[in-house]
């Protein structure tokens, strides 16, 4: 799946979420509009056992409710405003599940499906999301992310086909997953944070076959200095952004 995204490849990082409530069909709508390569996006379980879309463990930053996400069902959460805290403009929107995400933009984008059972390392939303992408024949279109090597590791157990990029947190926390250590966990991209990325970094990965996509890239600079690194993909609230800074670098030189 990989080989079929370009370098560097843009990902919406929640969707066009500087642009869009995040993690909402419209911000997602809104990234293909805007050119981005493939979408970035959060998958939890509700209460009665649903795969919604969804960052935080909590309704409250993003939604007119309160609470955990996983103490709601399914029926709760539809009730939910997730566009005014945005912009009024976009008052209605709602949370999607997972489901209703690959039914209207799975066929027109690439998807990275972050696993963040982060609160029940061991709950069934690996093999809940790998079933949803079996049932809908997107085996080719998408792939696995989590700070969780848990989730990847049962991920690629249920669908050994489908890549995975394990995510590092920044600094000292992360550094076992930018280390040897984390090459137990089977992945096939690594995703660090902006601060702890190097040219070293990147080249060691790529000697390993591994990609490199750093997450979150917003300010021109940084993206500029991701590109000139040869960073294989940048993870940003912008795409509208990051897409008029690439397609306004110059061609890079051929190899001679």
């Amino acid at each position: 799946m990989f080989e079929k995204l370009p370098t560097p490849t843009i990902f919406a990082h929640r969707g066009s979420s500087a642009h869009a409530p995040e993690n909402t069909l419209a911000a997602f709508e809104l990234a293909i509009r805007q050119n981005a390569d493939a979408i970035e996006l959060d998958a939890k379980l509700t209460a009665d056992g649903e795969v919604v879309v969804f960052h935080d463990p909590t309704l409250d930053r993003t939604t007119d409710g309160s609470g955990w996400v996983s103490d709601h069902t399914l029926a709760e959460l539809k009730e939910l405003d997730a566009g005014c805290s945005f912009d009024v403009n976009f008052c209605g929107e709602r949370i999607p599940t997972l489901a209703e995400v690959f039914e209207h933009v799975g066929q027109d984008t690439f998807i990275n499906i972050e696993l963040t059972n982060y609160r029940a390392l061991r709950n069934t939303l690996p093999e809940k999301v790998a079933s949803l992408i079996k049932y809908h024949h997107l085996q080719d279109r998408v792939f696995f992310s989590s700070f969780n090597p848990i989730a990847l590791m049962r991920a690629f157990k249920m669908l050994p086909q489908i890549p995975s990029g394990l995510l590092a947190l920044s600094g000292f926390a992360g550094a076992w997953a930018r280390s040897a250590l984390g090459r137990r966990v089977p992945y096939r991209a690594l995703h660090p944070a902006l601060s702890d990325v190097t040219p070293r970094l990147i080249h060691q990965q790529h000697q390993r076959g591994n990609r490199v996509h750093v997450y979150t890239v917003n300010h021109p600079d940084d993206i500029n200095r991701m590109f000139d690194w040869q960073i294989d993909g940048i993870f940003t609230d912008d795409p509208l952004l990051a897409r008029r800074i690439l397609d306004g670098r110059p061609a890079p030189e051929a190899v001679v």
